[in-house]
C-alpha cells in the first residue's frame, strides 16, 4: 500500500485542532473590519465622530447624534468582544499546535507551512495555488491517511500564480508595502532569488519556492516581474499551466511537522491525476525518474478517489 490510515488518536485530534484553527481564522478575518478605532472630536461647538484606520487615516462619520452614538457603541462593543475572543482562541490554538506535534498529526515541511502562513497574512493567498507534489499533503489530510514518504520527498514547492487577476494582485501586493520576495522573507529571512533562475526563491537550507504562471495569452504581460523591485521574482511560463488555472479548486487545512497549521489551496484530486498522467506519458523532455514518480502519484490519488476517501 502507498498509504495507511491515520491513527485514531491523531485523526480525532486533527478534527478538533482544525475546528480551533478555522474559528481562529474566521474571527481574525472579522476583526480586521474593526482595525483602527473611533473617537469623538470637537471643533468649536461642533462635535463629530471620527473613524481611524490602521494606517491612521481619518474619516468623519457625522455629527454627534443618536445614530452616531449607536454606531460608536456598536463598534467599540464588537471590537472588544472580538479582541477577547481572539485572545481565548490564540490560547486554544497554541495548545492545539502543541498537541499536533505531540501526537504527530502533521508532517508538512515547516517551510511550506511558513510560506502559506506568510501569503495568508499578507492577503495574497487567493492569488496562488499549490501544484505538484505538495498537493498530496492536502489530499492525505482530507482522506485521513498517510501517504508513503517516498512519494512525497521533494525540496521545492510550486506556486501557480493567477495571471488573470493581476490587477487585483498588484493592488493587494502594494498593500503589503514590500515585494513578493519580501513576503517570502516573512516566512524565512534567508530566502533570496536563486542565481540564474529568477522564478525561484531559495533559503539557506536549499528549499526552493518556484513561481509558475500560464503561457502568455491575450494582453498578458510577459516577461512579468511581481513588483518594481529589481530583485523581485518573475513567474515562469509552464506548459499546460492554463489547464491548472481552470481546474476546480480544492482547499484543506494541513499540519506541519512542528504542529503549526495552514490553509492549503490546490486543485481538485481528479485534475491532479489528469495532470500527473500527462506529465508521466506526454510531457516533452521529462526525465524518466520524474515520469515514474508522476505515475506513482497519479495512481495514489486515483486510489483514494476510487475508495471514496476523496471526492
Amino acid at each position: 500500500m502507498d498509504y495507511l490510515p491515520l491513527p485514531d488518536s491523531a485523526a480525532r485530534h486533527f478534527i478538533d485542532a482544525s475546528t480551533v484553527f478555522g474559528e481562529h481564522a474566521r474571527t481574525q478575518q472579522e476583526s480586521r473590519r474593526f482595525e483602527g478605532g473611533m473617537y469623538w472630536k470637537r471643533q468649536g461647538s461642533y462635535e463629530y465622530l471620527v473613524r481611524t484606520g490602521k494606517d491612521n487615516r481619518q474619516h468623519r462619520l457625522g455629527e454627534r447624534s443618536v445614530e452616531t452614538e449607536q454606531v460608536y457603541a456598536e463598534f467599540t462593543q464588537r471590537k472588544h468582544a472580538l479582541q477577547e475572543r481572539l485572545r481565548s482562541l490564540r490560547s486554544a490554538l497554541t495548545e492545539a499546535e502543541r498537541m499536533n506535534k505531540a501526537v504527530k498529526v502533521g508532517r508538512v515541511p515547516v517551510t511550506v507551512i511558513a510560506v502559506l502562513q506568510a501569503l495568508d497574512g499578507a492577503g495574497l493567498a487567493a492569488h496562488f495555488t499549490v501544484v505538484g507534489t505538495h498537493a498530496l499533503y492536502a489530499y492525505e489530510a482530507a482522506a485521513g491517511v498517510r501517504i508513503v514518504q517516498g512519494a512525497l520527498a521533494t525540496q521545492d514547492v510550486d506556486l501557480l500564480w493567477g495571471a488573470r487577476k493581476r490587477v487585483r494582485f498588484l493592488t493587494d501586493l502594494q498593500k503589503t508595502q514590500t515585494s513578493m520576495l519580501g513576503v517570502l522573507r516573512r516566512a524565512d529571512r534567508s530566502f533570496q532569488r536563486k542565481e540564474g533562475q529568477s522564478e525561484t526563491a531559495i533559503n539557506d537550507k536549499g528549499f526552493e519556492v518556484d513561481f509558475l504562471r500560464r503561457m502568455a495569452e491575450g494582453d498578458d504581460p510577459h516577461p512579468y516581474r511581481f513588483s518594481d523591485d529589481e530583485g523581485d521574482l518573475w513567474p515562469v511560463q509552464a506548459l499546460r499551466a492554463n489547464r491548472l488555472t481552470q481546474a476546480a479548486p480544492f482547499e484543506h487545512i494541513v499540519v506541519g511537522a512542528n504542529g503549526k497549521m495552514a490553509h492549503m489551496k490546490t486543485i481538485a484530486p481528479a485534475d491532479f491525476v489528469a495532470f500527473k498522467l500527462w506529465l508521466a506519458t506526454q510531457a516533452p523532455q521529462r526525465e524518466p525518474a520524474k515520469r515514474r514518480r508522476d505515475q506513482r502519484q497519479a495512481d495514489i490519488v486515483q486510489s483514494l478517489l476510487d475508495e471514496g476517501l476523496l471526492v
